[in-house]
């Protein structure tokens, strides 16, 4: 009898439990529909470009040159490719090799276009340290997202250029079929110097494609001047002057529209149609000498020397 009455006792305690556990869902109503996903993101973010330019001077500027004390940015074009993207979290920059302790400066998020190449995220105006050796100095960046995963870019480069663009030549030569001696419409003035110049210190705005322009030769006696002013005729060009050697107008002329263009280190002005002034045939032989102007500068932003340059090549006569 005891027996029989444990088991009856245990098997109604099973009973009790079990019901109590039906009725804890008696409430619920199934909904198919709903789901739950994730999705984890094991991609870290990537930089397609990187530059350095100089934050200080005109625009546009020529990216990955700057000079030693000089102002610059550091710019990254930055992608995060998870699937989903968690989205970037921090860019910085090593640029201790530029500016001393620099070693994770950041670069915040915006859009930006330096060189016709766009970027996403830059630092704030950085200054290069006063005695820096000339040179590729190198910088790296490091890149991480919401979801912890990072990556680095090294080995990326900048120029340091701390030397004065120079005059290394000046030549004023007549157009294939044209009278020698004689400034006339597609005349040519060519100025090389050391190294290319940055465009816009030279016109501002201009990015070195080709441009209308206004030419003047001044009657200096014997020895006439050539200027180029803009295509307005309002302002003169950071290109200085250049004596022609001889006597090539009876009044001053004015050629416009004229054209000029940049190419590596020259830049070549073409004479457009005399619209003011007299012009004169010359035949004596003459080296024309071309006096820069210190208002344009390289693409780090050294000033040019003023220090004069001859036409080089045997004397004969210009234009």
């Amino acid at each position: 009898m005891r027996r029989r009455t444990v088991a009856g006792l245990a098997l109604a305690a099973a009973v009790v439990v079990t019901s109590a556990a039906y009725a804890a869902y008696a409430g619920t109503t199934a909904n198919p529909a709903s789901t739950i996903t994730a999705a984890p993101d094991w991609t870290a973010p990537t930089s397609s470009a990187s530059t350095i330019a100089r934050s200080a001077g005109c625009t546009p500027t020529t990216p990955g040159y700057l000079k030693q004390g000089g102002t610059y940015y550091v710019y990254a074009a930055v992608t995060d490719t998870g699937n989903p993207a968690s989205g970037v979290s921090t860019v910085t920059a090593n640029e201790s090799a530029v500016t001393t302790g620099q070693t994770a400066v950041a670069l915040a998020a915006a859009s930006f276009s330096v060189g016709g190449t766009s970027y996403t995220h830059r630092t704030a105006a950085q200054t290069a340290n006063a005695a820096l050796a000339a040179g590729s100095k190198t910088y790296s960046l490091a890149l991480a997202d919401v979801a912890a995963n990072s990556s680095s870019q090294m080995g990326l480069t900048v120029t340091v250029d701390n030397t004065a663009p120079t005059a290394s030549d000046n030549q004023l030569t007549n157009k294939a079929g044209g009278t020698a001696g004689r400034a006339e419409a597609g005349d040519l003035a060519t100025l090389t110097f050391s190294e290319p110049v940055e465009p816009c210190s030279v016109l501002a705005g201009w990015d070195g494609t080709s441009t209308s322009v206004t030419v003047r030769l001044t009657n200096n006696g014997n020895n006439d001047t050539l200027t180029v002013w803009n295509a307005a005729n309002t302002t003169q060009l950071n290109l200085g002057s250049i004596a022609a050697g001889a006597n090539y107008v009876s009044a001053s002329a004015t050629f416009s529209p004229s054209t000029m263009v940049a190419s590596g280190s020259t830049v070549t002005i073409t004479l457009g149609t005399m619209t003011a002034g007299t012009v004169v045939t010359s035949g004596a032989n003459a080296a024309s000498i071309w006096t820069p102007s210190a208002s344009a500068y390289d693409r780090a932003q050294n000033a040019m020397s003023t220090a004069t340059n001859t036409e080089s090549g045997t004397s004969d006569s210009n234009f």
